[in-house]
């Protein structure tokens, strides 16, 4: 039976593994009141994992995590201590140096950076006590711009009082700082949303001071799980024994993973940011081969395709980093893998954290000349306008390169996409359209004029489509040219079918 101490194991060595951000800019200054002195902005510690400094007596130990994905820069006042910044300039996913002042209650302002005594105060604390001897670590959490008091800006103190770690241990403390997320659950190994090692984890709430004592040194996966569904998952590295590490769930559900603002961890040690650890990469498969049957797809004994036909596309399939090799198998009932050899197997190229991929399965069973293969492209559709972008695709494996463009006549003017052959693709943000039923039109590559189709694509706001050009020009297997439009704007993704006129 799994347990507690596993799963958090897993959010834990999550956060360190492929970090995003690197370690912290430390640009925070000393105290100006209650007999501390300023000091100029350090650099950014060799080692966030350093052990914590202790304070002197009768003071204790502050600093400030910026956790809060829609928040500028932020400089720290304490209330009343003067005109000067504790801590400047901490931008979101940074965390600030230890600032070591008198055991007293403070109340603190938060500041648009950069900022004067005279700046107005976006957010101004409750009072915080902080203990002779404690450690306190302020997390900037929620949304700056929200009215909503589930998700509003907050600070959110921290008393660190973590326990010994034993041997072949470490301890994490998780703080659920999702603004747009709700109450989850936290399911080790990512294999039942339905019963997690640990569920009812709401919005702002987190693990308790002492941390979580969890095994050192071991690589695990956890998933997200809200409602009895998987959300999003997350892989992880070893974490070195002995380890005190603060997890920040923060960012947005609402934002794409490759983001800034996405739903993320933020891994923070004891002298500083570790860095973001983004979602598992996504991929969708696309069956664009004119002459293969319906397949099904496996890396090893696990299945991740089941009958998908020409012209579909897959559910979403969410997987650790890495490349993967993938065999395939004309499709048959139930989900093992079938004995013998597979009818063709191909690799998914290496997978990134925090992206999606588009991977089509093209080229010919029955043609050496162009075989059958598996094509990765990764969604990097812009995101800014509400216009659609549309990206471009050659999948036809017997189509001669080509110019697609508008068609006008029997010609394209203009021609928006030049010169692809197969495999080969548009640039990745897209091309901006207009929202209409668009005239298109396949030339061959230079061609002034002469059609090879001609086909109605509707594109409509807010679209970001993958336009493929599938199916054989020469009819192989009955399926010939055609666009395969799949939307990326929504989740899951959807295809549609253009055929030409």
């Amino acid at each position: 039976m799994r347990t507690l101490s596993s799963f958090v194991g897993l959010v834990v060595l999550a956060a360190v593994s492929g970090c995003t951000v690197g370690l912290s800019e430390n640009e925070g200054k000393g105290p100006t009141s209650g007999g501390g002195t300023s000091t100029t902005p350090e650099p950014k510690p060799a080692d966030p994992m350093a052990p914590a400094p202790k304070p002197a007596a009768g003071m204790a130990m502050a600093r400030v995590v910026h956790g809060a994905s829609d928040a500028p820069r932020v400089d720290v006042y304490v209330k009343g201590g003067g005109k000067e910044p504790i801590v400047s300039g901490l931008a979101y996913g940074e965390t600030s140096k230890w600032i070591e002042v008198p055991a007293a209650d403070y109340e603190f302002e938060i500041k648009a950076s950069p900022s004067t005594a005279a700046s107005p105060v976006a957010y101004t604390t409750s009072k915080v006590t902080l203990p002779e001897g404690g450690h306190m670590t302020a997390v900037a959490a929620g949304l700056l711009g929200s009215k909503d008091a589930s998700s509003a800006f907050r600070v959110i103190p921290l008393h660190e009082k973590y326990d010994a770690a034993a041997p072949g241990t470490l301890r994490a403390r998780v703080l659920h700082a999702g603004a747009d997320a709700p109450e989850v659950g936290l399911d080790v190994g990512a294999d039942d949303p339905k019963m997690p090692e640990v569920d009812g984890v709401g919005r702002f709430t987190d693990t308790g001071p002492a941390g979580i004592e969890l095994p050192a040194e071991q690589a695990l996966t956890i998933g997200i799980a809200a409602g009895g569904n998987k959300v999003t998952s997350f892989t992880t590295p070893k974490l070195p024994e002995g380890a005190n590490v603060l997890v920040v769930a923060t960012g947005l559900l609402g934002k794409l993973a490759r983001e800034k603002a996405g739903f993320a961890l933020l891994a923070v040690g004891p002298s500083g940011s570790i860095g973001f650890v983004k979602q598992d990469p996504i991929v969708y498969a696309l069956h664009a081969s004119p002459d293969a049957p319906a397949v099904d797809a496996f890396v090893g004994a696990a299945q991740l395709v089941d009958n998908l036909a020409f012209g579909q596309i897959s559910a979403p399939i969410q997987v650790p980093p890495g490349a993967y090799g993938i065999d395939f198998f004309g499709t048959t009932p139930g989900a093992s893998r079938p004995a013998g050899y597979p009818a063709a197997s191909a690799s998914s190229g290496k997978l990134e954290p925090g992206e999606r991929y588009l991977a089509i399965a093209t080229g010919f069973l029955s043609q050496p000349s162009q075989p059958f293969r598996l094509a990765g492209y990764r969604e990097g559709f812009a995101t800014a306008g509400t216009g659609p972008r549309l990206r471009a695709i050659h999948a036809s494996p017997d189509a001669p390169a080509v110019d697609i463009g508008l068609a006008s006549g029997n010609a394209l003017s203009p021609v928006l996409f030049n010169g692809l052959s197969f495999g080969n693709a548009s640039a990745e943000d897209g091309l901006a359209a207009t929202a209409s039923n668009l005239p298109i039109g396949i030339a061959a590559a230079g061609a002034a004029s002469g059609l090879v189709a001609r086909f109605t694509v509707p594109a409509a706001d807010e679209q970001r489509a993958f336009v493929v050009a599938a199916g054989s020009l020469n009819h192989v297997g009955g399926r010939g040219l055609r666009f395969l439009v799949v939307d990326t704007a929504k989740s899951p993704w959807t295809v549609a079918t253009v055929l030409p006129h």
